[in-house]
């Protein structure tokens, strides 16, 4: 599925129409070059599931950002400054994708062969100043399901 956002406030409304279908332990795993939108995407998963959107920034200096407030706790990782997997092993990223909350990893390509075997991969591409193409591919039967459920809610 491949969606266009013309402004920062359409990617938000992309995420709240997501976090409506989330459950417990769904991995969304992003993916884009800086300045795509991913944080501005988690921002509206995360306003979707209840949380204050002045909370939910890049977590880019301290690597997770946990959010409890909301329907369901929100864990956002960025792996960018993490060059080796083993720095990615010693964060935690396991607990985390084991855990009843919904995980969403920015710069998910560097977990190379540590990729969860099922998620929701969604590839942000600068478009122009302000316009993103988000391109969305499922990875096992949760995520077909939960694809679908967002393609059903956008076309009405």
């Amino acid at each position: 599925m491949r969606l266009t956002s013309k402004s920062p406030d359409d990617t938000i409304n992309i995420g709240k129409a997501i976090a409506k279908f989330l459950k417990p332990a769904d991995i969304i795993c992003l993916f884009g070059e800086f300045g795509s939108g991913k944080t501005v995407l988690t921002k509206g998963l995360g306003l979707g599931l209840g949380i204050k959107s002045a909370t939910i920034n890049s977590p880019s200096f301290v690597l997770i950002r946990q959010y409890a407030q909301g329907r369901l706790p929100l864990y956002h990782l960025d792996l960018y400054r993490l060059g080796e997997l083993s720095d990615i092993m010693d964060l935690g990223y396991q607990e985390y994708c084991d855990a009843q909350g919904i995980v969403v990893i920015e710069w998910a390509q560097r977990l190379k062969y540590l990729i969860p075997k099922e998620f929701l991969k969604i590839e942000l591409f600068i478009r122009s100043d302000k316009q993103r193409l988000l391109k969305f591919s499922a990875f096992g039967s949760r995520y077909k399901e939960l694809l679908e459920d967002i393609r059903e809610d956008i076309r009405h």
